[in-house]
């Protein structure tokens, strides 16, 4: 097991199209649930890991990211700017010279909630660098909130994810929250590339892993999402 990475990336440059109309006025990022935004959950739950340094991305209405981003303080937040989106894969890559050899990378459409241990620390306790480049964090379709879609992994006992194929119905869904090595980006000469690119060339060397969350996870890339994930949490305080 290697030290907790130090830095992470949030990947909040998308338009947020299957938002709308709600994303034409307000990126998704910037959306707010439970009195937070979503980036901001994120940058948190990052803190709560160890994370000193966290990169945004930035490129639908930018400004109003950065203008958000102004007043926080801890931990350190910097602007990734693209001028022309270079989809997920590229945005990481772009923003390689302000990450160390391991980092996180989360979505800025996503939202969960720890059980006993964090779920960023249990990737990092799963990443070893000598046997994998990256660590993906994966959700029980039936247990995801706002997720309607037919799963994207299959997963043996020893952590080893598939893809699934294009008929199959698979159990696991990618969160979008994940651990990366830098070194899962060479040989890739695409200056806009997918990170389906990167778990596909690491699955194929046979250094990709992945573990199961044992929390709650939140889809909120869709009105209805949004809606499904407040309605859940807004119960939880009923519960409580």
């Amino acid at each position: 097991m290697s030290p907790a990475p130090k830095t992470a990336m949030i990947l909040a440059a998308g338009r947020g199209t299957r938002m709308r109309p709600i994303s034409d006025t307000v990126p998704k990022p910037l959306l707010e649930v439970e009195g937070r935004t979503l980036l901001d959950h994120a940058i948190d739950r990052l803190a709560l890991a160890g994370v000193e340094r966290v990169v945004v991305n930035a490129h639908y209405k930018a400004e109003m990211i950065a203008a958000h981003l102004a007043g926080r303080r801890q931990p350190t937040v910097e602007i990734s700017p693209e001028e022309e989106p270079l989809e997920t894969g590229g945005g990481v890559a772009h923003a390689l010279p302000l990450l160390g050899d391991s980092f996180f990378v989360v979505n800025g459409d996503v939202l969960w909630l720890d059980a006993k241990d964090y779920a960023l620390s249990r990737l990092a306790g799963a990443f070893d660098p000598a046997r994998m480049d990256g660590v993906l964090l994966l959700q029980r379709t039936v247990t995801a909130v706002g997720y309607d879609g037919r799963g994207d992994y299959f997963l043996d006992r020893l952590g080893n994810p598939r893809r699934r194929r294009e008929r199959e119905v698979a159990p696991y869904l990618f969160t979008g929250i994940q651990l990366l090595h830098r070194r899962a980006f060479d040989g890739i000469a695409e200056r806009r590339f997918s990170l389906n690119l990167v778990y596909d060339k690491a699955d194929q060397a046979g250094r990709l892993h992945a573990i199961v969350h044992d929390g709650e996870w939140f889809h909120v890339g869709t009105p209805e999402g949004l809606t499904a994930t407040r309605a859940r949490l807004a119960s939880h305080r009923t519960e409580r």
